[in-house]
């Protein structure tokens, strides 16, 4: 022990960092330390304080992604089908529509086929009704008239209800004429003219008495109705189609409801 003492010192004394000059190297340096520690701290307590002003909603929020970046892995087989249907409707319903603007490939044609929508619009067929009503002389004839007009008046409710709960836009940006205005009819889905002339040509076919060239004329009015609401940019097909659907689920309304002939001479007594 006695030898390996002097030998230690002797070491100590032959190394270079021990000398006076480098004697700083070997210490660390307390001001960095101190102000490391000191950034710790603060950095600390900054973020313990922020944890705890935070809400535990606020908290939440940052732990979970927001749902529209995730990704959606596994969609399913059914809204891949509702996609693919909308799509491909968009699709035609802009194709086959010829007469959206004067621009068009079909623009010249636009006059007629606005004509033609005329005819399935619900003023007309209603200030029509009121006309034959007040003309009218028979018991029979009134009680289908005041059938008819609660049927389009129906058809006016229901068809406009129904396009402020879809709001559907069309295929164009069409602006709707006054008289679309006047009847509610806006939107896209379901198309009214294709619900009114579904409706009447069913109502005509049931309750007047028509030869069969008259009949296959009406049944084809209805058809050409509807579909120049796709040729002038206003309708889908889809809500064309829809229209027919809805137009036939409404005169079977009517005839649930049908006013007996009693009944409708008292609302004209009223009137």
């Amino acid at each position: 022990m006695p030898a390996s003492q002097p030998r230690s010192r002797a070491r100590d004394r032959n190394n270079v960092l021990n000398r006076a000059e480098f004697l700083s190297l070997n210490q660390p340096l307390k001001g960095n330390q101190e102000s490391r520690s000191s950034g710790r701290k603060q950095s600390g307590q900054a973020g313990a304080a922020g944890a705890q002003n935070s809400s535990p909603k606020e908290r939440r929020q940052s732990q979970q992604l927001p749902e529209e970046d995730c990704m959606q892995l596994n969609p399913s087989f059914k809204g891949i089908a509702f996609n693919s249907l909308l799509a491909i409707d968009i699709c035609m319903s802009k194709r086959l529509g010829v007469c959206a603007s004067r621009a068009s490939s079909w623009g010249g044609a636009r006059s007629m086929i606005n004509l033609l929508g005329i005819t399935g619009h619900g003023i007309p067929w209603i200030a029509g009704t009121l006309i034959c009503l007040v003309k009218s002389s028979t018991l029979a004839g009134q009680e289908v008239l005041m059938n008819l007009l609660l049927a389009l008046l129906l058809d006016i409710m229901i068809v406009a209800g129904l396009q402020k709960l879809a709001k559907r836009k069309g295929p164009y940006d069409v602006t709707p004429g006054l008289l679309d205005y006047l009847t509610m009819d806006t939107y896209a889905f379901p198309a009214g003219h294709a619900s009114r002339a579904a409706m009447l040509s069913k109502f005509f076919l049931n309750h007047l008495v028509l030869a069969i060239p008259l009949r296959i004329l009406l049944v084809l009015w209805a058809l050409c109705v509807g579909f120049s609401r796709v040729m002038i940019g206003r309708h889908h097909i889809t809500d064309v189609l829809s229209g027919f659907v809805f137009g036939y689920l409404q005169f079977r309304l009517v005839e649930l409801i049908w006013m007996s002939s009693n009944t409708c001479q008292m609302l004209i007594s009223i009137w």
